[in-house]
C-alpha cells in the first residue's frame, strides 16, 4: 500500500483530501462521519464580517433597550464592548475537540481591525491553521486593482504578525495577474494558497424580475483553472498550494497533484455523492499509485508542472491557439445535426 501522506501548511496530513468550508462541518455527527471516512483535515465554515457586525448591533440594541425607560438602568446595565460572534467560536471549539484530524479556521472580513481581532480569536480556539478568505466584490468604478491587492497584502502581514499558527490565503482568480499577486503574498511568509474561491454569483428570475441567489455547486471540469495556476506556481513559490473547486473524484485530485498541489479541498462532491466519496477518492488514489508503482505522493507531485515538463508551450498562450486551430475536430465528437 502506498504512502498517501502529504504536508500542507507545515501540517503532516495522512492524505491530500481536505473537506472545505461549508455547512457540512457545522454538525458534529457529520464531522465525525467525515473523519471516519478518512478526510485528512477540515476547514470550518467561514466567519464573515457581516456576522460580526450584525451580532454587535444586536448586542448593543439589547444593552440599550432600557435606556429610555429608567435612568437608573443606565448604570445598572452599562454599554460594554461586544465580545464577538461567540456561537461561531463555541461551535468551532466543539469541532476541534471532536476530531483528531487538524481543523482549519476560515475568516472573511472587510476592515483591517476585524481581520486582526478575529484572526486572534479564531487562533485561540485550538485550530491547527487559519485560512483568510480574500473575496472582494468591487463596487467602485474608480477603485484600482492595485489598491485592493495592496490592502490585502497589508492585512496578511498584520494577521501573520498577530497569530502564531500557519496561515493560508484563499483567493479568487479575478486579478489582472494572479501569479504576481500570489508571488507578492508569498514574500510575506504565508504558508499556503487555496486556488480558487468559489464565488456565489447572482441570477435573475425573469418572471418575478428580481435577483435570486441559487445554490451554486461545482461542475465537472471546474478544477482546470486551478490546475493551470497550480502547474505554473509549482517550484516558483515557497508556499504550498491547495486546489479547490470542481474536484469531484480521484482523477481530478490526481491531476492537481501531478500539477504540483500539496492537497485538495472537496465540498460539492460530498453533497452530490455523500460523505463516502472521501473514502472512494482515497482508495482510488491508492490504487492508481500502486498501478503506477509510486510509493509516495512526492514521487509524482509536480511531475507535470511547468517547471518539470519539456514542452515549452505548456501553460502558455500557444496552447489556446493550438486548440482554436484544431477546433474543427470537435465535429468528430459532436457531429452537426
Amino acid at each position: 500500500m502506498a504512502d498517501l501522506s502529504t504536508t500542507y501548511l507545515g501540517l503532516k496530513l495522512k492524505n491530500p483530501v481536505i473537506v472545505g468550508a461549508s455547512n457540512l462541518v457545522t454538525d458534529l455527527n457529520t464531522v465525525q462521519k467525515i473523519e471516519d471516512a478518512g478526510a485528512a483535515a477540515i476547514v470550518f465554515k467561514s466567519l464573515f464580517e457581516e456576522q460580526i457586525q450584525l451580532e454587535r448591533m444586536q448586542h448593543d440594541d439589547q444593552l440599550e433597550e432600557y435606556n429610555e425607560r429608567n435612568a437608573e438602568m443606565v448604570s445598572l446595565f452599562p454599554k460594554i464592548e461586544h465580545a464577538g460572534p461567540e456561537l461561531h467560536l463555541t461551535n468551532l471549539r466543539k469541532v476541534v475537540e471532536k476530531v483528531k484530524i487538524p481543523v482549519i479556521a476560515s475568516l472573511n472580513c472587510i476592515y483591517d481591525v476585524s481581520w486582526v481581532e478575529y484572526a486572534e480569536k479564531l487562533a485561540s480556539t485550538g485550530v491547527a491553521a487559519l485560512e483568510l478568505n480574500f473575496y472582494d466584490a468591487p463596487r467602485e468604478i474608480k477603485k484600482q486593482g492595485k489598491d485592493i491587492t495592496d490592502q490585502q497584502i497589508a492585512v496578511l502581514q498584520k494577521v501573520k504578525h498577530a497569530v502564531n499558527i500557519p496561515v493560508s490565503v484563499k483567493l479568487s482568480p479575478f486579478y489582472t495577474n494572479p501569479l504576481n499577486v500570489i508571488g507578492r503574498m508569498d514574500e510575506t511568509g504565508v504558508e499556503g494558497f487555496v486556488l480558487f474561491n468559489r464565488i456565489f454569483q447572482p441570477d435573475i428570475d425573469i418572471e418575478r424580475e428580481e435577483l435570486v441567489f441559487p445554490w451554486y455547486l461545482s461542475n465537472d471540469g471546474d478544477h482546470r483553472l486551478a490546475l493551470r495556476f497550480t502547474g505554473a506556481l509549482y517550484g516558483n513559490i515557497k508556499s504550498d498550494v491547495c486546489a479547490n473547486s470542481g474536484i469531484l473524484k480521484a482523477s481530478d485530485m490526481i491531476q492537481l497533484l501531478l500539477a504540483g498541489a500539496s492537497a485538495v479541498q472537496v465540498v460539492t462532491t460530498l453533497y452530490k455523492n455523500g460523505i463516502g466519496q472521501i473514502t472512494n477518492m482515497i482508495n482510488d488514489l491508492n490504487a492508481w499509485m500502486d498501478k503506477k508503482n509510486y510509493t509516495s505522493i512526492e514521487d509524482f507531485k509536480g511531475k507535470l508542472s511547468k517547471k518539470n515538463i519539456n514542452d515549452p508551450f505548456a501553460y502558455k498562450r500557444s496552447q489556446y491557439v493550438d486548440i482554436l486551430m484544431k477546433s474543427h475536430d470537435i465535429f468528430k465528437k459532436y457531429p452537426l445535426r
